[in-house]
């Protein structure tokens, strides 16, 4: 043993010294990892303004997840698109269609750099040629098998689908549309310019309502959207909301249907002061006031004995960013004296 007691105090000596070396070279590598931009990675807040979360929705039942916004999105329906429009949202877009009349003229520049894949909807093969990654539809008719197919369907090719909710639901109000702007915000990583639009729509909203005050009562509407033998007519449905939202009552609103068809004897019945005729399709907007005019038992009715017509475009209507347009249409011609 004593052989080897002369070595042993330069072995100690050494061990330590390796010991050492490995625990500087251990410290500055925690001093490396501890900095998460030297290893590429990012602080919190800074993750959270660039490389967004993923983004969970559930969407009329079906459950989604976004791992990053949509690149290519299809817009199926007019509300869908100017929507997607007033986002500014346009360079994500590679295909739109189904116009219900003209786009909103301070859309038009950025709608004409989209491709128009079909007037109303596309088929799938011409949806599918575009390469989509998302699609937008306001009517869930868009994703049935005589159109685009079921949304399942569309998800195992790789597109993602999103159905305005407002527009598909029993009695939507204006807080169902501005939550779908605010989802398609989170979907697209536009949150804030989401808010922005919602908060602007809801300012021309209460400038609206303003403007009317204090409404004693109700005036009475009957919304006729087309029909002879039988009016078909707005019910349990958006326009309710608009209607109601400039202090007005639709005389249906108690159907719980989103439109019916009723008689004109319960028309008659209901005595409306005032008329709204939606403008679209292939019975011109003259045509529609000719039958109403001309129809004998109406006669007593009256928004027909004083002509109280308020005409709406079908756009107009729909669950998407014209809110202001359509109550700034009714307001006008339900209190003329008080909103021009």
């Amino acid at each position: 043993m004593k052989k080897y007691s002369k070595p042993a105090l330069p072995l100690v000596m050494l061990a330590l010294a390796m010991m050492l070396l490995l625990s500087a070279c251990a410290a500055g590598n925690t001093a490396q990892t501890s900095d998460p931009l030297a290893n590429g990675q990012q602080p919190a807040a800074l993750q959270s303004a660039t490389n967004k979360t993923l983004v969970e929705l559930e969407n009329m039942g079906v459950k989604m997840v976004f791992p990053e916004a949509p690149k290519r999105a299809v817009t199926l329906n007019q509300h869908a698109t100017e929507v997607m429009l007033a986002l500014g949202l346009e360079s994500s877009m590679v295909g739109t269609a189904y116009l219900d009349d003209q786009i909103l003229p301070k859309y038009k520049a950025q709608y004409d750099k989209i491709p128009v894949l079909a007037g109303q909807y596309p088929s799938k093969e011409v949806f599918m040629a575009a390469a989509p990654d998302f699609a937008y539809a306001g009517w869930k008719s868009a994703f049935n098998d005589k159109n685009l197919g079921s949304r399942e369907e569309l998800a195992k090719q790789g597109v993602l689908t999103y159905v305005q909710e407002s527009s598909n639901k029993p009695g939507p109000t204006l807080e169902d549309v501005y939550q779908d702007i605010l989802n398609i915000g989170r979907i697209f990583r536009v949150e804030e310019r989401a808010e922005k639009l919602v908060n602007d729509i809801r300012e021309q909203v209460q400038s609206i309502q303003t403007q009317i005050g204090i409404v004693e009562q109700p005036p009475k509407v009957f919304v006729y959207d087309s029909g002879e033998d039988k009016p078909f007519t707005a019910a349990n449905n958006y326009l309710t909301s608009l209607i109601e939202s400039v202090k007005a009552k639709n005389i249906f609103d108690d159907i719980d249907k989103s439109f019916t068809e009723v008689s004109w004897e319960e028309v008659v019945n209901r005595n409306p002061d005032v008329i709204v005729i939606l403008d679209y399709g292939d019975t011109s907007l003259a045509d529609k006031e000719k039958l109403l005019l001309s129809k004998p038992a109406l006669a007593g009715v009256e928004a027909i004995k004083n002509k109280r017509f308020i005409v709406l475009p079908l756009s107009a209507a729909a669950e998407g960013v014209r809110a202001p347009i359509a109550l700034k249409t009714l307001a006008a011609g339900l209190y003329p004296d008080k909103v021009k």
